[in-house]
C-alpha cells in the first residue's frame, strides 16, 4: 500500500474514489438501511483521528506568530467574503434545478460530486499529498465517503457510483497543481501552509464530533495569506 502511494502522483484521490465506487455499489445492492450506531461509531472514530493528525500538522509550523496572522487574516478575509454561505447556496441552486424521474440517478449523481467534493478536506487532502506527504487526510476522507456514498447509494441509486469521477477529476487536478506549486516553494513555506491546514483540521475534527461546528471554508484564504507571509518572513 505504501508504494502505492509513493510511485502515484494522485494515488489519495484514487482511493477516495474508489471508496465511494465501492460504497455507492454496496448501497444499491442491499438497498437497505445502515445501522445508524455503527456508522456514528465509524465517525466518532474518525474524527479523533482527523484531530491527532490536525495537531501533527500544526506542530509543523516554525513561526507560531505566522500560523497565528495568517489564519486570523485569512478567516477574516474568508468571513468577509462569505465563503461558506456561498457555497452552500451553490449546493442548494444545483439541488434545486434537479428534475429527474430516471430513478434519481441525476440526483444522486450531483448530490453525491457536491458533498464528495465541496468541502474543506478535499482541498486540504489534495494539498497534503500534493506537498510530498503522505495522504492521511484523503485515506481517513475515503473512510468517511465510503460510509456516506453506501448510505446514498442505498437511497439515491446508481447516480451515485457515477460520482467517483468528478471526485476523482477535481481531487486529482488540485493535488497535481498543488505539486506544480511545491517546486516553487521552499521547505519552510511549505510546512507553514501544512501547519495552517492542521489548525483547519482541528476544526474538521470537532464538526465531525459534533463538539462545535467550524465554519472552516471561511478560513481557506488563510492558505494564501501563510504563503504570502511565510515567503517574507520564514
Amino acid at each position: 500500500m505504501d508504494l502505492f502511494f509513493q510511485h502515484i502522483p494522485v494515488s489519495g484521490s484514487i482511493l477516495n474514489a474508489g471508496a465511494i465506487l465501492l460504497g455507492g455499489m454496496a448501497g444499491v445492492a442491499f438497498r437497505s438501511r445502515l445501522s445508524e450506531r455503527y456508522i456514528a461509531i465509524t465517525f466518532q472514530g474518525l474524527g479523533l483521528f482527523t484531530l491527532v493528525l490536525g495537531m501533527q500538522m500544526a506542530f509543523m509550523t516554525q513561526s507560531v506568530l505566522i500560523m497565528v496572522f495568517s489564519i486570523v487574516i485569512g478567516s477574516l478575509l474568508g468571513e468577509w467574503m462569505d465563503l461558506d454561505r456561498r457555497l452552500n447556496r451553490v449546493a442548494d441552486w444545483t439541488r434545486s434545478r434537479i428534475h429527474s424521474d430516471n430513478e434519481r440517478f441525476t440526483e444522486g449523481f450531483v448530490a453525491a460530486s457536491l458533498l464528495f467534493c465541496v468541502g474543506s478536506m478535499a482541498i486540504l487532502g489534495a494539498i497534503e499529498e500534493g506537498t510530498g506527504n503522505y495522504p492521511r487526510l484523503f485515506i481517513t476522507k475515503s473512510l468517511m465517503d465510503l460510509m456516506a456514498s453506501a448510505a446514498m447509494g442505498a437511497s439515491l441509486g446508481i447516480g451515485v457510483v457515477f460520482s467517483a469521477v468528478p471526485v476523482l477529476l477535481y481531487q486529482g487536478g488540485l493535488t497535481l497543481l498543488a505539486e506544480a506549486a511545491r517546486r516553487i516553494m521552499s521547505p519552510q513555506v511549505i510546512n507553514e501552509v501544512s501547519a495552517v491546514g492542521g489548525l483547519m483540521m482541528l476544526g474538521i475534527g470537532l464538526g465531525i464530533l459534533e463538539i462545535k461546528s467550524v465554519r472552516v471554508v471561511n478560513m481557506l484564504p488563510a492558505l494564501l495569506i501563510v504563503v504570502a507571509l511565510a515567503t517574507l518572513f520564514a
